[in-house]
């Protein structure tokens, strides 16, 4: 354990590390250089820290600060996030919940536990499928869920692929398939939750270019055995994959019965591949009313795209907006007819 002195030594430390990691991803925002050897990527965050506190930081603690500080430039930290804890909001809060400008107010809220979550797991995507009445759940570490009436289906990833602990970073529903799509950091699964077995029910596409962060369906299909999806990764690129009933018609690998998945190699599959920004891409989406797709990242150059699909396969110019400081969120809302973002 570190001596109070030293401790208070290392959190100032922490503190010098997290403002020049700050002041360097603003400046390359701002289109400026930075050396190569000084620049603090997350290999460098994550053994300095290490460095400095010793193994009573985690690893995905220590990754969840730095994609907080990456995402949002302007987030408050504090030094007890690295260890897992977090300061509760203050009174003030309260008070501000009598004012008469709040516009909502959550009088209930239900909390719906599962047992398959494991401690300091976190939900990363929430999908609803209002056609067949149930949502699909994906955790941080693993746990893909869906909540219908009885809560009868999950699947934990890591439960039966021990060899790939990446996180999973969002999921949908592919509608024609009528399979569950998640993404991790570097694969793609495909989880057919009809499958009564627990062993024939999990397809993974790999190896996959870059870290993948988000992913949605497109919705646009008339074949009744072809889906789209939509996935943007942490170098700027935004892909189009095909994927149809055939491809999920293979043997299933050699292996133990207990850890059985069927691993499709990503060069069967039809992939359009477009750099769109400068940044990480952290949400795309797929508007069906406009027949366009929207994907977005916190580069101030190339903050938000909305354009037609088939310019993305035919690799026309798209639509593109440059907002400062990015985009992190956006949504499209039919009765007005407009699209609304946030930064």
């Amino acid at each position: 354990a570190l001596e109070v002195p030293d401790f208070k030594n290392a959190l100032k430390q922490f503190q010098k590390l997290v403002e020049k990691t700050v002041t360097q991803k603003t400046k390359k925002r701002l289109g400026l250089y930075i050396k190569d050897d000084d620049e603090i990527d997350y290999d460098k965050f994550y053994t300095t820290t290490q460095a400095l506190f010793g193994p009573e930081v985690k690893d995905h603690n220590i990754k969840a600060f730095f994609r907080k500080i990456s995402h949002n430039l302007d987030a408050r930290t504090e030094w007890c996030e690295i260890f897992g804890y977090f300061i509760g909001e203050s009174d003030t809060m309260s008070s501000q919940l009598k004012e008469e400008n709040m516009v909502f107010l959550v009088s209930e809220k239900q909390q719906i536990t599962h047992t398959v979550v494991r401690r300091q797991d976190v939900i990363k995507g929430i999908v609803k499928v209002p056609h067949l009445d149930f949502t699909v759940t994906s955790s941080q570490k693993g746990v893909l869920t869906i909540f219908n009436n009885q809560r009868k289906y999950f699947f934990n990833y890591p439960f039966y692929f021990h060899q790939d602990t990446a996180w999973i970073t969002g999921c949908d529903f592919l509608p024609q398939l009528k399979c569950v799509v998640a993404v991790t950091e570097r694969t793609v699964i495909v989880w057919d939750y009809k499958s009564k077995g627990s062993q024939n029910n999990c397809f993974i596409i790999k190896p996959m270019e870059n870290g993948l962060l988000c992913v949605c369906t497109v919705t646009m299909s008339d074949h009744l055995a072809k889906d789209n999806i939509l996935i943007g990764d942490d170098k700027g690129y935004v892909h189009l994959v095909s994927v149809t009933g055939d491809h999920f018609g293979l043997k299933q690998c050699k292996g133990k019965k207990e850890s059985q998945l069927q691993v499709l190699d990503s060069k069967t599959f039809r992939i359009v591949k477009r750099k769109l920004h400068d940044d990480w891409v952290v949400k795309v989406k797929y508007i069906s009313d406009l027949n366009c797709f929207g994907s977005c990242s916190s580069d101030s150059n190339h903050s938000f795209v909305l354009d037609d699909i088939k310019r993305l396969e035919d690799n026309l110019p798209v639509k593109e907006f440059s907002v400062p400081r990015g985009v992190n969120a956006f949504t499209y809302c039919g009765k007005a007819k407009v699209v609304v973002t946030g930064g």
